[in-house]
């Protein structure tokens, strides 16, 4: 504030701008288009959920399997190590892997940002983990490069967790280099469209679709006569009784509509496209989600391995090189490692599947045992052997026998 501003009584408010949600839905604002967004009311739109809850329930089904390296370059399941029953059967005492998984990746669809506090044995091993909410969360960089978490906890308490001790998914990285950005705040004005149209739809459903219009007279009418006909139109139109009756309008009285129907503003399509728009912001095509307009059987088909390559592939990586990071110390990253398994969403059906081991089997690089385990079928006495196909052989072979058929001649 300036010399003259003090003098003259002139007050002069600045202006602090942030781009965090929870600054915002703490300040108490509102949304609305090109506003904040509200992340639990644009996770509630109907298609928003479905989109959630297909990319976190489909990856939290999946097998997420703790791996050892062999000294083949194979691998194999490390199932005696404590990690792997914290991923594949109880993530803790309380939650089920599915539960925990699915939550912490809900949590990174909406806000951004998942957080699961980990419990390690004397060894060092993680043992148990246990998503936290996001809103309690705040992430401060230390000098030495490395996180600090503070948790708020509901009874008032707070407690600090080094970088070894949470584990912190993250959608996309923000300009900070800590925190995540929410989809949700990044395409607010799709989010804040929906819930517009959303409103619209509720408020007119409240009135029953009652039209809004005016009642035009040919001839100028007094106060009293006024008030006499808005009330006689209120208690008809209206009335709460299921049977309105009949209006009628004499004396050359006209009806003069305000308002739009929804075929003539095309509010319906208007929602299918924004319905549309969400399903691209996370990657999921419309026919998983439900919007079965243009569906046919061939591409919806082609849809559900598209939601597999585009959308669960690289969510699915993302959450294994943060474990990766986290759950493994240096030394164990050496040999184990954690990855999906995501097989058995690619598969085709089961004559596609036939064929494909067929020509595996008849090449020689599929065994019978092989075929059997990709199917979740036991092994079998013998099982381990290979093809050769007579009409095959290695080059340095078949140049070897070509040396010594002319030698003979």
């Amino acid at each position: 504030m300036s010399f003259f501003d003090r003098l003259l009584g002139r007050e002069k408010r600045s202006t602090i701008k942030s781009n965090d949600p929870y600054l915002a839905e703490w300040f108490g604002l509102r949304s609305g288009i090109g506003g904040y967004t509200d992340p639990a009311r644009a996770s509630g739109i109907a298609v928003a959920h479905a989109c959630i809850a297909i990319v976190s329930q489909n990856l939290a089904a999946m097998p997420l399997n703790l791996y050892r390296r062999t000294q083949d370059g194979g691998r194999e399941r490390a199932v005696e190590h404590p990690l792997h029953s914290v991923l594949h059967d109880m993530s803790n005492t309380a939650l089920t892997a599915f539960e925990a998984r699915e939550s912490l990746i809900a949590s990174l669809m909406v806000t951004g940002n998942a957080f699961g506090i980990l419990d390690r044995n004397q060894r060092g091993q993680v043992v148990g983990l246990t998503p936290i909410d996001p809103c309690t969360v705040a992430v401060e960089k230390l000098q030495s490069g490395r996180m600090r978490y503070r948790v708020s906890y509901p009874s008032g308490g707070t407690r600090y967790y080094l970088q070894e001790e949470v584990l912190h998914l993250r959608y996309r990285l923000g300009r900070d280099g800590i925190m995540g950005l929410s989809p949700i705040q990044i395409a607010r004005e799709t989010f804040n469209l929906a819930l517009t149209q959303q409103d619209t739809a509720c408020d007119q459903a409240s009135k029953s679709f009652k039209p809004e219009g005016a009642l035009v007279f040919p001839n100028t009418i007094g106060t009293e006569q006024r008030q006499s006909v808005l009330d006689k139109l209120e208690s008809k139109v209206n009335s709460d009784l299921s049977t309105r009756g009949i209006l009628v309008l004499d004396g050359g009285t006209d009806w003069k509509s305000f308002s739009f129907s929804s075929k003539d503003a095309e509010f319906l399509e208007s929602r299918k496209l924004t319905n549309l728009d969400i399903c691209r912001i996370w990657g999921v095509p419309p026919t998983v989600a439900g919007i079965t307009d243009n569906a046919t059987y061939s591409n919806s088909d082609q849809e559900s391995r598209a939601l597999v390559v585009r959308c669960l592939a690289p969510m699915a990586r993302r959450v294994e090189q943060a474990m990766n990071a986290t759950l493994l110390t240096d030394t164990a990253r050496k040999t184990l490692f954690i990855e999906h398994d995501l097989a058995g969403l690619l598969r085709g059906d089961m004559k596609a599947r036939y064929d494909a081991y067929s020509v595996g089997r008849n090449g020689g690089w599929l065994s019978v045992n092989e075929i059997r385990t990709l199917e979740n079928m036991p092994q079998i006495e013998d099982g381990n052997e290979f093809l050769s196909p007579l009409n095959m052989t290695e080059l340095g072979d078949r140049d070897a026998d070509d040396a010594g058929g002319n030698n003979d001649i």
